[in-house]
């Protein structure tokens, strides 16, 4: 029960957190630093702006790769259960740019990374999809060093 609830404690938070922060951009804040500005962008494809040439399919794809995601882990019981907080991380994220698709037409961007060279504009929730990758990547190496040990 304990995966069960960290996993909806961070796809919500995931979500929500992420579509609150957008709002404040479409609400017109703005920043301009030297390193990093907060600017509004649509993304209409998914990272780099890649798939954009398959305009609204995307995000039909999209819910399609989240639900069979969904139904993977469903299906492994004990793999999500090791894994609930990142993929709870990663599917509330998720969720909330496929949301946007759904709201705006496309993915509000808003993080310009610019200093010493131009990084995509990316948001909040790309952010919490990559600490969930981050966490498996990094549970995934610290099971190996535990086997390699025995």
């Amino acid at each position: 029960m304990k995966s069960g609830l960290s996993f909806w404690l961070a796809f919500g938070l995931a979500l929500v957190a992420d579509q609150i922060v957008k709002q404040f951009i479409l609400n017109g804040l703005r920043y301009e630093g030297a390193v990093i500005s907060i600017v509004l962008a649509y993304n209409e494809g998914v990272a780099f702006s890649m798939l954009h040439f398959l305009g609204a399919w995307l995000k039909y794809l999209q819910v399609v790769l989240l639900a069979g995601l969904g139904v993977f882990l469903w299906l492994q019981k004990a793999f999500f259960k090791e894994n609930a907080l990142p993929f709870g991380l990663i599917l509330g994220a998720g969720a909330s740019n496929v949301l946007d698709r759904f709201v705006h037409g496309h993915v509000i961007d808003y993080v310009y990374w610019h200093y010493q060279f131009d990084f995509a504009i990316f948001n909040l929730a790309d952010v919490l999809i990559d600490v969930g990758v981050g966490l498996l990547i990094l549970k995934s190496f610290k099971a190996k060093n535990k086997q390699s040990r025995v």
